[in-house]
């Protein structure tokens, strides 16, 4: 399952790709903008996406306001919205909100073979089969990746088969990404992570608040692999609106970036990364109960839940909507005393 800013993706294991929730920009791929899941009634008629003849998705992304489905054979398809160019078709139309733009008439991006895909709010990031990722859609704060400050790429005639690969480094190729709403960070082949572009809350967890990855020398070997301790590596990465949590190889999970909601789950507000002297050892692990370790890590916009090494689920941070699941909407995460057991 993935989802997206107000709608959800769900890959069954037929390899047929189901969406619901809003559909404003045809992200539900429909062939027309009507919300499906707020009556009664509208599931039940909810049909499989038509992503062409013999099409089997083995994993879709769910973004801002578009979605992209990565098939059997490694081609990718995105549908939705697209005035940045987060399709990667070369042009800034929308997908999926009017007849006949699905199925076979819905062009693969321009990538060759990929095996593992990502979506962030206005972008797209994909890595290939040889390790290396290349991102398109909007560049606004450089979450492409490119050391350029175009402000889009991909919406564009020939722009795809120009793309670059994002620099990650002297022989360095990825294993997972994760996007948030104006970053990009990858797990990268050595259990280190890297990220990129925009960092007003410290999000790319170098110690200050400047922007990556739209000027020129800023990636590969000048773009510090993040420090989350004394030889710790990294297992799995998860990123939510500005804010990022690690899973370590002791097990454990740090997180850093924006805290205004306590989503890091350190007892306080601030947020960490922005500042010299807080990442590495200083970045305390999350407190997730006594004997407990995180098996896996969802991020929202500003709160975060842990899958538990006993199936159970713990969330902290916002919730004002009741996100948390704890039948109130107090905040968890944000003071003392409200983490661990």
């Amino acid at each position: 399952v993935s989802a997206g800013e107000n709608f959800t993706c769900a890959l069954y294991t037929t390899g047929h790709v189901y969406c619901f929730g809003g559909n404003d920009n045809g992200q539900l791929g429909r062939g027309d903008t009507t919300d499906v899941g707020g009556e009664p009634g509208t599931m039940s008629g909810l049909h499989p996406i038509d992503l062409g003849t013999g099409a089997i998705a083995t994993q879709i992304a769910a973004g801002g306001h578009h979605a992209c489905a990565l098939l059997a054979g490694g081609s990718v398809k995105c549908w939705g919205a697209n005035s940045r160019g987060e399709l990667g078709l070369g042009d800034g139309t929308r997908r999926g909100d009017e007849p006949g733009q699905m199925g076979d008439a819905l062009p693969a991006v321009a990538l060759g073979a990929a095996k593992r895909i990502a979506a962030g709010a206005t972008w797209t990031c994909a890595i290939l089969e040889d390790g290396s990722v290349k991102c398109w859609g909007s560049n606004a704060n450089g979450q492409l990746g490119l050391g350029v400050g175009t402000p889009f790429i991909g919406d564009d005639a020939g722009e795809m088969a120009a793309l670059a690969s994002v620099d990650l480094g002297p022989g360095r190729t990825a294993t997972d990404l994760a996007l948030g709403e104006q970053h990009s960070c990858a797990l990268l082949d050595n259990q280190t992570v890297k990220c990129w572009g925009g960092n007003g809350e410290g999000q790319l967890g170098q110690g200050d608040t400047q922007v990556r990855g739209n000027k020129a020398n800023q990636m590969g070997a000048n773009l510090p692999a993040i420090a989350l301790g004394t030889e710790r590596k990294a297992k799995s990465l998860w990123a939510g609106g500005f804010h990022n949590c690690a899973l370590l190889d002791d097990d454990s999970v740090k997180c850093w970036g924006g805290n205004v909601a306590g989503q890091l789950g350190i007892g306080t507000t601030a947020n960490r990364g922005d500042a010299a002297g807080q990442m590495d050892d200083a970045l305390a692990a999350i407190d997730l109960g006594a004997g407990r370790k995180a098996k896996q890590m969802h991020l929202g916009q500003e709160f975060s839940c842990a899958l538990l090494d006993d199936a159970s689920l713990k969330c902290f941070g916002n919730n004002f909507f009741g996100q948390l699941g704890y039948g109130d909407t107090a905040k968890r995460g944000d003071g003392a005393n409200e983490m661990g057991d």
